[in-house]
């Protein structure tokens, strides 16, 4: 069985997440940092404390009505993404431990375009 992080936990939800393969299980956020549980195999978890936490992305859409997903970009072990049931309560919950100016909304998909087209004029040299 896998030890958690936590000693008080703030909120859980269902949720996936999204490495490699989708992994449904549980997000268990506390004082200590963001875990995630597969609900079929307890070998697959993640667990990410606090301090090591630099950035919270979340992907938003129809001016803050719906979050499909977020992504937790760690320091040292790359991005984490995720997805829930209650995605607000979630990044609420996450505003309490993490600054709110690591806490950014991911590009959306005509800025991809535009930034795609001025990259095009730019001089490679």
């Amino acid at each position: 069985m896998v030890q958690s992080l936590n000693t008080q936990v703030d909120f859980i939800t269902d949720a996936t997440a999204f490495t490699g393969l989708t992994d449904y299980g549980k997000i268990m956020i506390g004082d200590k940092g963001f875990e995630f549980y597969n609900s079929r195999d307890s070998r697959k978890f993640v667990q990410i404390p606090w301090e090591e936490v630099d950035y919270v992305i979340a992907s938003v859409m129809f001016k803050g009505k719906w979050i499909p997903r977020y992504a937790i970009q760690t320091k040292k072990n790359g991005t984490f993404t995720f997805s829930s049931k209650q995605p607000k309560k979630v990044l609420r919950e996450i505003q309490e431990y993490v600054a709110p100016d690591h806490m950014v909304q991911s590009l959306g998909f005509f800025d991809v375009i535009k930034r795609a087209f001025r990259s095009l004029g730019k001089k490679k040299g």
